[in-house]
């Protein structure tokens, strides 16, 4: 069963659309990352699937259950602002105030003080702390509670690169225990290091969902819509003499002893692989280009800003 289960979710104000009968399902046990530029209605859909704002149209269960919002959240961890805590006051204290708003996880305060490596800082000021420092706070409030889910809008928003990298390790060792998070972000690299999944929005329209595995392991293309592949042999001037044979190879550039194929797609590692054999040539490279989650998204969405 899906943790949770979107269905043509609708949200407009006044004249514009930020969401547009958007439906997919976040399984369980993933990193979900719904990706899309600023603007694209990533926090509206988490906002109505929390329910912080009402939805135009459309529906949504967590695992499939139709029980109170009340209910619900003592299941889910979120941090869908800015932290928001007492400068004055210590990482302990403020977790203490947020565990009693909530009315659990008073015990956990220490267990995730630990888990977002703060325990050391737990007696100072939350006016001392780093913006990483401050974000990995909030997640420990999130956690507190133990809750099953978590719920993150843009955790690395505002952080410097080493703050990212804290982040990012974070979340890796919240999903390694088994836990299901769903964020949202609009930087591509983050997304690809951390998410097994990705939905990806572009003003309020659901372009394209599934496993990021999935969504990249198409072959390398340029803009004519060409494969790459690397290709390489002892010999690679004979290699090169021989590819002039091949139907669908379009251009053949040597690199550093490797030759750079630009082909059409009907040519596969396979066809290629097979053709050097029959013609007497080994290879000892053969490399078909995966493309990276900022190409695939580039090519989902077009290179124009939401702006």
């Amino acid at each position: 069963m899906a943790i949770l289960s979107i269905d043509n979710l609708t949200k407009n104000y006044k004249s514009v659309k930020a969401l547009d009968k958007v439906s997919f399902s976040v399984p369980s046990k993933t990193v979900f990352g719904i990706l899309g530029p600023n603007g694209s209605g990533k926090t509206t859909l988490l906002g109505i699937v929390m329910d912080v704002i009402n939805p135009s149209a459309g529906t949504y269960t967590w695992e499939g259950s139709h029980e109170s919002a009340h209910d619900r959240r003592k299941k889910i961890g979120t941090l869908l602002e800015t932290p928001n805590f007492y400068h004055y006051l210590s990482a302990e204290k403020n977790l203490m105030i947020a565990a009693r708003i909530k009315g659990r996880g008073e015990a956990d305060i220490a267990k995730v003080l630990k888990m977002v490596n703060l325990y050391e800082r737990k007696d100072s000021r939350f006016n001392t702390f780093s913006l990483g420092m401050k974000q990995r706070l909030a997640i420990a409030s999130a956690l507190l509670g133990d809750p099953d889910i978590l719920v993150f809008d843009e955790p690395t928003n505002g952080l410097d690169p080493a703050g990212i990298a804290e982040i990012r390790e974070l979340i890796k060792e919240l999903f390694k225990s088994g836990k299901t998070i769903i964020m949202a972000s609009h930087i591509l690299d983050e997304v690809e290091k951390v998410c097994t999944h990705v939905a990806i929005i572009q003003k309020g329209v659901l372009k394209t969902v599934g496993p990021v595995a999935e969504l990249m392991d198409t072959p390398e293309v340029d803009t004519g819509g060409s494969l790459l592949i690397e290709i390489s042999a002892t010999d690679n001037n004979g290699l090169k003499n021989a590819l002039k044979q091949l139907a669908g190879v379009e251009t053949v550039t040597e690199v550093e002893n490797t030759l750079q194929l630009v082909c059409t797609e009907k040519i596969t590692g396979e066809i290629l692989n097979r053709f050097c054999f029959d013609n007497g040539i080994v290879l000892n490279k053969l490399n078909v280009k995966r493309k990276s989650l900022e190409t695939r998204f580039l090519e989902i969405t077009g290179k124009q800003s939401d702006k």
